[in-house]
């Protein structure tokens, strides 16, 4: 096996040292083509190609076995192939989910000379010992940007009025790693962020409680990236909330992108404390979906989209009483047209006409700089689409505040 280099077009890098700053990387010179500084690369000045070296072989322990396996590889390629079964997909137990691939949201992680790390983008070393036996080790991932919102996000009821001093709504956090690779992505900052110290559930719950008592609020959001990748970190920082804050006004808050929101998965969110979520849906169409997302595997990208739309549905039909669920929409005519926003309204209004739809106006945001924001006129237009289907609440963002 040849070893794999990173080859940077300096037409296109404009020095902005993000791959440098933020992506937990060995250097370029011991490039393990994990691709994680190619897709965070906002000026996409990054690609991957091997060399006419032959790699050298190491010796490694894999959960007390030694092996051999090629060097400048990351733990989670060799596991793949010494046939582990890798998936970006909730599959079976004791398959290695791996579904973001760029260190945030440590699903993939297994126990690298007895430290939790990311297999996905962790280079492998002569004498590495690795054990994929985790269950019972406390679990982690990146999560920063606490702070308040005055508006909140996409499941957080916009006929709110705030009672906080300051104006506040809520607060959140941001966890890092995603299924999607969208070029709009407005939290690509932090979606691909893997050089910082991971944290616990409990470490996580305490932090955002601090900020709830610090900006007065009652509402807890968490959002990424996508919250939803590290389901038992999520279900024990869920359920962490709810004792932190065990008063009734207390509300958590989940907006995902719903790609691997499984009935069962929302079962135990709901049981765990959630109250409110917010399911953002990257069309109806699986080729606007996989424009939007940039998911190039239409096999996986199908379950995404459908995973998501069934998500909506089940939380509607099951807890419609018990958990606020607000969609989001995105909206640009660059990739979606009025007909499918149409199509869009007409399916939510066949499962509740009174549900809440935020159409988010997609801008100029990380690699897609030449995408022109929706007008407001543009907006209202989408609205006026989404009302004349039957849809009770529609509230459109734009560059002048919300169309409620």
């Amino acid at each position: 096996m040849k070893y794999l280099e990173v080859m940077i077009d300096e037409q296109r890098c404009n020095k902005c040292n993000y791959c440098q700053v933020a992506i937990d990387c060995p250097g370029v010179q011991l490039c393990t083509g994990c691709d994680a500084c190619i897709d965070a690369c906002p000026q996409e000045a990054r690609k991957l190609k091997y060399t006419d070296q032959e790699s050298n072989r190491i010796s490694c322990s894999v959960n007390g076995l030694e092996v051999q396996i090629s060097e400048r590889r990351t733990v989670l390629h060799a596991l793949d192939k010494l046939g582990f079964e890798i998936t970006q997909y909730p599959a079976k137990e004791d398959a290695i989910f791996a579904p973001c691939r760029t260190g945030g949201c440590y699903s993939c992680a297994v126990l690298i000379n007895g430290q939790l790390r990311p297999s996905c983008i962790t280079p492998v070393h002569e004498g590495m010992v690795i054990n994929t036996q985790i269950r019972n080790q406390p679990p982690l991932r990146i999560v920063t940007g606490f702070q308040g919102h005055h508006v909140g996000g996409v499941g957080t009821p916009k006929d709110l009025v705030s009672r906080a001093p300051l104006g506040y709504l809520e607060v959140a956090c941001f966890s890092s790693g995603c299924t999607h690779r969208c070029s709009t992505c407005q939290n690509w900052q932090i979606t691909y962020l893997s050089h910082v110290q991971p944290l616990s559930p409990v470490a996580t719950a305490h932090k955002l409680t601090e900020k709830r008592k610090q900006y007065q609020v009652d509402r807890m959001a968490i959002s990424g990236g996508e919250s939803t990748l590290n389901r038992r970190w999520l279900v024990q920082f869920v359920k962490q909330l709810k004792k932190l804050n065990p008063d009734k006004s207390a509300r958590i808050h989940v907006d995902t992108n719903a790609a691997i929101l499984t009935p069962d998965y929302i079962d135990e969110l709901v049981e765990a404390g959630m109250t409110d979520i917010g399911p953002d849906l990257k069309g109806i169409s699986l080729d606007t979906f996989t424009i939007i997302t940039n998911q190039k595997n239409e096999e996986l990208a199908e379950k995404y989209l459908t995973t998501s739309w069934n998500a909506v549905k089940y939380i509607l039909d099951q807890y419609s009483d018990k958990v606020f669920l607000g969609v989001g929409i995105p909206y640009n005519s660059a990739f979606m047209s009025l007909d499918e926003v149409n199509e869009i309204g007409s399916r939510l209004v066949e499962w509740d006409s009174c549900v809440q739809v935020t159409v988010l106006d997609y801008r100029p945001e990380f690699r897609a700089r030449a995408v022109v924001r929706p007008s407001y006129k543009e907006m209202l237009q989408v609205k006026n689409v989404l009302e004349g289907t039957g849809l009770e609440k529609v509230i459109c963002q734009t560059s002048g505040g919300y169309i409620r």
